[in-house]
């Protein structure tokens, strides 16, 4: 396969830092329609870079969905052409590869101090990446990551945690049934582990709180609009509940017709976008629909924290309106957080970080908002506990 050079625009034909042209394929047809970069392996190495970074910086910029398959392929959810993503690579290797000084490829990554530098080899000139690049915090927050145990040992423990202590009360253990969590009766398995004593008390509390919450406001949804006029994340929520109630629920809306909606609509990487769909996908059944859309949202959310701490907050904007319906709805909260860990939708580093910066006006009336960090209390201190045993082993 013929190369090309690494930077822009060079005309010398002696240049030697020489990379392939970005090759791709299309795949599919309709709402499943994506594009394979089928030399993507070739490419990283010649930049000296790991294949996800220059996937990222794709899905920021073309705000659609990349991910790598089991077939140890890259590709990126619908049609893009191979010349467009050629310019898009030149942008990142404008930004994240080249030495600012003398323009050579020959650099290194290296995270200081939330500074991320380029150590030229070339020039030895060490240069720093503009932070305020989208992609600049998704290097960083995976440096932050290195080092921690595996996400699934993570959850191990804190699920083994979480059974002990449902042990000694009149819990059944059972994380997976998701009917009984979603029997708000209560008489069934206690999801704090508590025993009955401890469960009354605990729903007076919050029936309490709930009550204390019932101020003239409207029950209707209001999508993410905290902007003038109708964007399109609105335009989102408003679709999704015309196609629902044209299908009679909004649950047989098909994930893959709201997500070729989002990429249509190319808000895909907007904040506000998972803040309307914690509105527009989930009603009171919220427990149950969790695991149905937990791959429509893993797509769209990825590994971006802000997106995932929109949701969060799409969700407390939900638990809004959910309470008007039924008060001890709020006793689920906890539920839906742990359903968000466990289908790897909302990181844990993102839940400790919402639960840590506690209760605000961001996404609901502060009353509400304390209300739902308070539902979700036991479930957040048994995933710290878990988190903080995890560092303590990896200290040893």
């Amino acid at each position: 396969m013929s190369t090309i050079p690494i930077r822009r625009g060079v005309q010398d034909l002696f240049y030697r830092y020489k990379m392939e042209r970005i090759q791709t394929k299309v795949e599919g047809k309709g709402n499943g329609i994506k594009t394979v970069v089928v030399n993507l392996t070739s490419v990283a190495e010649s930049l000296a870079r790991p294949e996800d970074y220059i996937m990222k910086y794709f899905q920021l910029e073309v705000g659609a969905t990349a991910k790598h398959d089991k077939d140890d392929r890259w590709k990126i959810n619908g049609s893009h052409d191979a010349a467009k993503l050629q310019e898009l690579l030149y942008d990142f290797i404008d930004k994240f590869v080249l030495c600012k000084k003398c323009q050579n490829p020959e650099t290194d990554v290296s995270i200081k101090k939330d500074s991320i530098l380029l150590d030229c080899k070339a020039c030895g000139q060490r240069t720093q990446v503009d932070l305020r690049l989208k992609l600049s915090g998704y290097i960083l927050k995976g440096q932050s990551k290195k080092g921690k145990s595996d996400k699934a040992d993570r959850k191990a423990a804190r699920k083994a945690k979480q059974n002990g202590t449902a042990k000694d009360g009149s819990g059944s253990g059972d994380d997976d049934d998701d009917d009984d969590d979603n029997n708000d009766s209560g008489d069934n398995a206690n999801e704090n582990g508590e025993g009955k004593e401890g469960e009354d008390a605990e729903l007076a509390a919050l029936q309490a709180e709930a009550a204390r919450l019932n101020v003239s406001e409207p029950a209707e949804v209001t999508w993410a609009s905290d902007k003038t006029g109708v964007s399109k994340s609105v335009q989102l929520g408003e679709w999704i509940e015309e196609q629902g109630d044209a299908q009679g629920s909004i649950d047989k809306v098909e994930s893959d017709s709201i997500r070729s909606k989002v990429e249509e609509l190319e808000i895909g990487n907007e904040t506000e976008t998972p803040t309307v769909l914690a509105q527009a996908i989930f009603d009171e059944n919220i427990v149950a629909q969790i695991p149905k859309r937990a791959e429509l949202l893993k797509q769209l959310l990825g590994d971006d924290e802000d997106l995932q701490m929109a949701l969060l907050g799409g969700t407390e904007r939900q638990f809004k309106v959910l309470r008007k319906k039924n008060k001890e709805l709020l006793k689920i909260v906890g539920r839906v957080l742990q359903l968000y860990y466990e289908h790897d939708i909302v990181s844990e580093e993102v839940l400790i970080e919402w639960a840590d910066d506690g209760p605000s006006r961001k996404y609901a009336d502060l009353k509400t908002s304390e209300a739902v960090h308070k539902g979700a209390e036991k479930f957040l201190e048994l995933l710290k506990e878990a988190d903080e045993e995890d560092s303590d082993e990896e200290s040893d």
